[in-house]
C-alpha cells in the first residue's frame, strides 16, 4: 500500500468503502472522514465506492474506519 504526495507535506489516501450508492451516501462518508484532524479534502464516489482523502500526515486507518461507521459504512480496504 503506497501513499502517494500531490504538494509538499500532503499525503493522498484511497480507501474502498461499500454500501455507497449516491449522492447522500458521499455526502455523509465525506462529511465524516473531513472532521478527522489534518485532512484537508475528501471526494467519495459512489459508483466505485473509492473514497479519495488528503491529509497533512497518513491517517490512522482505525480512525478512518471509525468515521466511515460513524457516516453507517463499512470501510472494505486501503487501496
Amino acid at each position: 500500500m503506497t501513499a502517494q504526495t500531490d504538494t509538499p507535506g500532503s499525503v493522498t489516501a484511497v480507501y474502498k468503502v461499500s454500501g455507497m450508492s449516491c449522492g447522500h451516501c458521499e455526502g455523509a462518508v465525506s462529511g465524516e472522514i473531513s472532521e478527522l484532524p489534518g485532512v484537508s479534502s475528501v471526494k467519495a464516489v459512489a459508483s466505485t465506492g473509492e473514497v479519495t482523502v488528503v491529509s497533512a500526515a497518513p491517517l490512522d486507518d482505525e480512525a478512518v474506519r471509525a468515521a466511515v461507521d460513524e457516516a453507517g459504512f463499512e470501510l472494505v480496504a486501503k487501496i
